[in-house]
């Protein structure tokens, strides 16, 4: 229902020196309209023109400091509330890509009262100056 506000495709930018970027990041809202503790947020997929990117190379933000997918898991006191922007964080060597690409996002959560995952996928086609 929400998946086309996942990625804010005017925040994507390159991370680290100008001249020698060592990744991106860009502000992604949830998929879920009730927020979720970020415990149950099992994965955050990110991809580039359909190659997914290592998980071991993103990490999420949601104002107090950068965790990775792994710290996530057992973060039981913090919380991605619903229409709040969180930074995505993601490593890697030369930054994003130079020209127009497909950014993809999918999210998969566990809602407590869904006998299944929650999946939630958007897909912007971006350009970084």
């Amino acid at each position: 229902m929400f998946d086309k506000y996942l990625i804010d495709a005017a925040t994507v930018h390159n991370t680290g020196p100008v001249d020698a970027p060592t990744g991106f990041s860009f502000q992604a809202k949830l998929g879920y309209y009730r927020g979720l503790g970020l415990s149950m947020i099992e994965e955050l997929n990110v991809g580039i023109d359909g190659e997914v990117l290592p998980r071991a190379a993103i990490r999420f933000d949601e104002g107090p400091g950068p965790l990775t997918l792994d710290e996530m898991e057992t973060a039981f006191d913090r919380r991605w509330a619903f229409g709040t922007p969180a930074t995505i964080l993601v490593d890697l060597p030369g930054g994003f890509p130079a020209g127009e690409h497909t950014l993809t996002l999918q999210q998969k959560l566990r809602v407590s009262y869904l006998p299944f995952p929650s999946f939630n996928n958007d897909e912007k086609t971006v350009k970084v100056a």
